[in-house]
């Protein structure tokens, strides 16, 4: 089993151009039903992740 562990006094770094990251940004996708959302590093723009589509249903 994996343990997670909560850190404050370090910085995740992007895996594109090794900057430490305090922020992200991010970006609406158009979608027909719920929402879904594009994060990408303030730096250098690339993509690190999209959220999975959530259903009306689900808020």
């Amino acid at each position: 089993m994996i343990t997670v562990e909560k850190k404050s006094d370090v910085e995740p770094v992007c895996p594109h151009c090794s900057t430490e990251l305090r922020t992200l940004w991010l970006r609406e996708l158009g979608a027909v039903f719920g929402k879904r959302y594009i994060y990408f590093c303030p730096h250098c723009r690339k993509v690190l992740g999209i959220s999975h589509r959530k259903g009306f249903w689900m808020g």
